[in-house]
């Protein structure tokens, strides 16, 4: 069962550190961002190409390895509750619920959502069970259209029933958020809770960027805005934001049961770390490399590329893994 640890610095710093609003009790809180598509990709021409496994062929590949920083990681069940802030459809949540129940569902025929999600159970072979927690919708903007990232801890932390749960805070395409399309298409973090704060809770966020920077935070669903101009890949819910979404939200949960309190799985400095999907970037299929996604499957109706399939006949592209057993970034197809 995921616990709550004891709140105390952590041994690597954090990306952002920011005071804490009230209601929570003013403290420290830790987030790793997830960076631009796009922006990562560029690691070819910086020495971390050397980590990459999508390398030039003229530099020599080093060994993928994330390494454990022996903290604690979210085992047993996990509940996701799922925080709207700002206007979305109903179909438009649904795509987004289907995905996050379809994380452990046992129905759907391979390749499924539920077989990509079992490779973060080779860390430390600890298996972690999602479940759909709850839904809360904030239509209204009650923070206003232009989020901080202290923000977005102040909302994550209205769900409540913090133990064994990730809130994700989604935010609708018209709410701009501090580093969104900038540096980040989204974040995971913890932050203190209770009435002393001696515990934490984590939490994630991730935007709708089909306005304001589809080309980077929801690629390969739309013409990159920089690197090789190949051509889209049709989303597989027909909602390039939502798909996009989907894409960022399930790196991020990855994200924060493999590394929840930044000594958990990850390679590289702690205040930029490559975590089990982000090590990663940019490969959904077999033959990836920088600016093309690599080989997915096709939808002979919709002419969609897809990867995995879900609940409710969904299909979804999600992104490579890193499995520690093979040390290699793996793909569903």
């Amino acid at each position: 069962m995921p616990t709550l640890p004891p709140f105390k610095p952590s041994q690597a710093s954090a990306t952002e550190t920011h005071s804490l609003p009230l209601p929570l009790p003013m403290g420290r809180s830790e987030a790793f961002s997830l960076p631009i598509t796009l922006l990562l990709l560029s690691l070819l021409l910086f020495p971390y190409s050397m980590a990459d496994p999508r390398k030039l062929s003229l530099v020599q590949q080093q060994p993928l390895v994330l390494q454990y920083h022996n903290g604690p990681l979210l085992t047993g069940n996990l509940t996701v509750h799922l925080l709207w802030y700002g206007r979305f459809s109903a179909s438009q949540r649904s795509i987004i619920a289907d995905f996050v129940r379809s994380l452990s569902a046992v129905s759907p025929a391979a390749p499924s959502t539920a077989s990509w999600w079992s490779t973060t159970a080779r860390y430390r072979g600890a298996a972690t069970r999602i479940s759909l927690g709850l839904q809360l919708l904030d239509e209204k903007y009650s923070l206003g259209k232009s989020l901080t990232s202290a923000d977005l801890v102040t909302l994550a932390a209205r769900a409540g029933h913090h133990r064994d749960s990730v809130t994700a805070v989604l935010t609708s395409s018209d709410v701009a958020v501090e580093g969104f399309c900038m540096s980040r298409c989204g974040t995971h973090g913890s932050a203190p809770a209770g009435r002393r704060g001696r515990v934490r809770f984590t939490y994630l966020w991730v935007g709708d960027s089909e306005v304001q920077c589809p080309g980077q935070c929801a690629w390969p669903f739309h013409q990159p805005m920089y690197g090789p101009q190949t051509p889209p890949l049709v989303a597989p819910n027909g909602d390039v934001g939502m798909d996009g979404m989907v894409i960022n939200l399930a790196t991020l949960l990855a994200g924060t049961v493999t590394n929840p309190y930044g000594d958990g799985y990850y390679q590289g400095p702690a205040t930029a770390p490559l975590e089990a999907v982000t090590a990663c970037t940019g490969m959904f299929g077999s033959g990836a490399y920088p600016g093309y996604p690599g080989k997915t499957l096709l939808d002979p109706t919709t002419g969609a590329s897809y990867n995995a399939k879900g609940l409710a006949a969904r299909k979804y592209l999600l992104p490579a893994m890193w499995d520690p057993k093979t040390s290699q970034c793996t793909t569903l197809v």
